[in-house]
């Protein structure tokens, strides 16, 4: 039987979901204006959902079971995730980096042989999500949502666009992530205990999801190749024209070699940290070559996932049971559905602790747990930074958590195609 603490952090955690595809209705309400207007606000705050709703966990326990059990739960809680997607957003956002990414996406667009509007498009919906494998996804996601955002979705009216990009998008990082053991955070989870390493998921997903990844943005191209090519006098010009110098490539290489340091101690916070004060500094120092870093939507997306991180450590009573009855294929199934409300690296974690699986069962179980990663703002680690970094694009200043379900359904069901070909162990 769960605990009187279980219970009521599976309930919040209801609230939680229930209220993330609730937001819209409070941007709407905060819009109109009036009295409330900054606690709707607050409300319509997708980054904000799951830490006010931890937030409310904390003092119950803290009021109605005891203070010490509220600070021990707290202390055993791993944040370390959160803060490494809060240090990735920060340095991966950067100017020097947007502008060394663009220039690589631009060389791999001249070299396809289709119209260069088409050429730019595709390889940003394809290759960056793929680079999540070496970079890791949050990286990945940070910088394909800032081309986005900069390139097309700021230029463009046309919310059907950004919706079917945005579902793509997501979908492509949730499994553009898996040809390395290191870079996707539900296969970081569970790649000690089961035994595998990059050779391992690039044989046996990575070159499904580098498919699976290549036919999304394809499709997606194709569809939306009208609004690739709309016309420059439709598309409302920048009043501030003033050219900037380009960034020298002696600074987009101090950047990188942040970047790259971050990566490699993903696993040890105080490093990583350490490392992005240094960041900070040396940005300030050369501030002609940055735009404003992106520290408060960071921390935003810091807030959200620890806030996951507080709610989903209390729903092992009744997941890891739901988990460790189901057979290979039912479970492919169910973690893709339970993925869209649950964050999957939690899903595959608690799936790890079942004893006795086969291997087939734990390739189903992380194939479905990746595959869902598009479908909603919690599915996935990186998710809520594309959230935090496009949402302004989209009318009322918020994504419609079910519009975004709707538009990731196709490509979920492409990679879900991929990954269910057959396969030996």
């Amino acid at each position: 039987m769960p605990t009187t603490m279980e219970m009521v952090a599976t309930i919040l955690f209801a609230t939680a979901i229930i209220h993330t595809f609730s937001v819209p209705v409070f941007a709407r309400l905060a819009n109109k204006g009036g009295p409330h207007a900054g606690l709707w606000h607050m409300l319509s705050e997708v980054e904000a959902v799951f830490g006010v709703w931890a937030f409310v966990l904390i003092v119950f326990i803290s009021v109605f079971i005891g203070l010490d059990q509220a600070v021990e739960y707290m202390d055993t809680r791993n944040f370390t995730e959160p803060a490494f997607v809060f240090a990735i957003m920060v340095v991966a956002a950067s100017r020097p980096i947007l502008e060394m990414v663009s220039k690589l996406v631009k060389v791999i667009a001249n070299i396809l042989p289709i119209r260069n509007e088409y050429a730019m498009f595709f390889v940003t919906m394809s290759v960056v999500p793929l680079f999540g494998s070496l970079i890791t996804e949050p990286a990945a996601m940070t910088l394909a949502a800032l081309l986005l955002r900069d390139q097309y979705f700021k230029r463009s009216g046309r919310a059907v666009f950004k919706y079917l990009t945005i579902g793509v998008l997501f979908v492509n990082i949730s499994i553009g992530g898996v040809l390395t053991s290191y870079a996707a955070p539900p296969v970081l989870m569970v790649a000690q205990t089961f035994n595998w390493d990059t050779a391992y998921m690039a044989t046996h997903f990575g070159w499904r999801a580098a498919v699976a990844v290549l036919i999304n943005a394809a499709l997606l191209t194709f569809i939306s190749r009208s609004a690739l090519v709309e016309a420059p006098e439709s598309i409302p010009q920048p009043t501030d024209t003033k050219q900037r110098p380009d960034v020298p490539w002696v600074v987009m290489g101090i950047h990188l070699l942040f970047l790259v340091g971050i990566v490699l101690s993903a696993h040890h916070p105080v490093i990583f940290l350490g490392m992005l004060m240094m960041f900070v500094g040396y940005a300030h120092a050369y501030s002609k070559h940055q735009n404003p870093l992106l520290i408060r939507e960071g921390l935003m997306v810091g807030f959200f996932l620890a806030g996951l991180v507080i709610l989903g450590g209390l729903q092992k009573w009744w997941l890891q049971d739901l988990l460790g009855g189901m057979s290979p294929l039912a479970l492919f199934v169910g973690a893709t559905a339970l993925t869209a409300i649950t964050d999957n690296a939690a899903l595959t974690y608690l799936g790890s602790l079942v004893e006795g699986t086969s291997e087939l069962w734990r390739y189903m179980l992380v194939a479905g747990a990746v595959t869902g990663g598009g479908l909603t703002v919690i599915a996935n680690a990186p998710n809520p930074a594309g959230f935090s970094i496009l949402k302004g694009t989209f009318p009322d200043g918020a994504i419609s958590p079910l519009r975004l379900l709707m538009a990731a359904a196709v490509p979920t069901l492409i990679a879900a195609g991929m990954f269910l070909l057959p396969t030996s162990f």
